[in-house]
């Protein structure tokens, strides 16, 4: 199941774009167009082309050079088998806005609705947008008023409504259910590393000698040693994690062996993995503030289940039709998008001109706009980086 970003609304407003014809532009499109049919209501192909470009432009602003390709080669890339990139991110978007107006359609249920200031808040944020972009911009990416207030209002209504699905859960959670153990150990790995941050594999004459140290650290431990004294001279360094019997980092078969010992101060055997040996020591049955965190994450892990269900509940009694020829009129490979930030327009503008920067002004101004578009301040997608995956993956 998908997840939205708390500050969605936020992001969609990322200030100036810049286009580019990659393998021919496919040219304007029928921004009145039906993309889907939710409920009744439709989706727009001016609404859908927008919020899919906000999503091209962070991805190709932010992570084609990370990923070490173009844009172009990005999204013709598998993502998974028979799928590309571009297919995968599109299907993304378009359930995300099925979603969203699924929301939107349940918010008087709960007495949800956008208040004056909020209303006021989006139709600056659109109206900046509109000004700030070239016409060309926005023909490439539905950037036009009414498409844009669309959107805000949905991701608005949304970010709402997250809290209120996820109210009246049982926040009760016992001390048994939540139960962290704790442990130090010690870990002695299979590979060495020089000084330039090169990683050799032990030989086999090596990994023996290494087994015969990990032996004796074992032995001094349970001879009643201190454990850090006892691997400060084997040369080990000591580390420390909670857990329980469903964890698997460090490694499952560690947590394993600690987790069938029976009291505090209790030390395993030598455990050989493919990677390397550990020796541990379980120092607590009960870790109140890991057990006091894991009730917390139970908790929160029961509002997100619940608003999953109502989400899918709703969803299955919603008619939902796509139309899948209008929907393809959106290609990332042919269109590309690019998020300008205000350092490159300040930038920009002291390449081009001695005038004062006004454009650099604009988009910051933009962006303050944005920000009274966001009515939770909540925080978790992530504007330039994280907002992508919280916008384009739905957290």
């Amino acid at each position: 199941m998908m997840r939205f970003g708390k500050r969605a609304a936020v992001l969609v407003m990322a200030g100036v774009f810049g286009v580019s014809c990659m393998t021919g532009c496919s040219g304007s499109i029928d921004t009145e167009a039906v993309v889907a049919t939710v409920g009744g209501e439709d989706i727009t192909l001016g609404v859908a082309n927008f919020y899919a470009r906000m999503q091209q432009g962070q991805y190709e602003t932010y992570y084609a050079s990370m990923m070490g390709t173009t844009p172009e080669e990005m999204w013709t890339q598998e993502y998974t088998e028979g799928t590309t990139l571009e297919q995968e991110t599109k299907d993304g978007v378009l359930e995300m806005l099925e979603d969203l107006y699924v929301i939107s359609q349940h918010a008087a249920d709960y007495e949800v609705s956008l208040t004056e200031d909020e209303t006021d808040a989006i139709a600056d944020a659109a109206a900046k947008f509109e000004e700030d972009n070239t016409d060309e911009a926005k023909e490439a990416v539905s950037g036009y008023r009414k498409d844009v207030e669309k959107l805000l209002e949905l991701l608005t209504i949304q970010t709402k409504m997250d809290s209120a699905m996820k109210e009246g859960v049982d926040e009760e959670v016992s001390d048994e259910e939540a139960a962290q153990k704790s442990m130090q150990y010690v870990y002695f790995s299979f590979t060495t590393t020089d000084d330039s941050g090169n990683s050799t594999e032990m030989t086999d004459e090596e990994k023996k000698e290494l087994r015969t140290t990990a032996q004796e650290f074992d032995d001094q431990i349970k001879n009643g040693e201190d454990f850090a004294g006892a691997a400060e001279s084997a040369g080990a360094d000591v580390q420390t994690t909670t857990f329980d019997s469903e964890s698997t980092s460090p490694d499952a078969d560690l947590i394993a062996a600690v987790d069938a010992l029976e009291a505090e101060g209790d030390v395993t055997d030598v455990i050989e993995t493919d990677s390397g040996l550990y020796v541990a020591e379980l120092t607590s049955l009960l870790d109140r503030d890991a057990t006091d965190q894991e009730k917390e994450n139970i908790v929160e892990q029961r509002r997100q289940d619940q608003y999953d269900s109502l989400l899918e509940e709703w969803r299955e009694a919603a008619d939902i039709t796509v139309n899948e020829k209008v929907w393809d009129k959106v290609d990332f490979e042919d269109q590309g998008v690019t998020i300008i930030t205000s350092e490159e327009e300040e930038s920009s503008t002291k390449d081009d001109t001695s005038e004062t920067d006004e454009s650099t002004d604009s988009s910051e101004d933009s962006a303050a706009s944005d920000e009274n578009a966001d009515t939770s301040d909540n925080g978790d997608a992530s504007g330039s980086e994280d907002e992508a995956s919280s916008d384009g993956n739905a957290e």
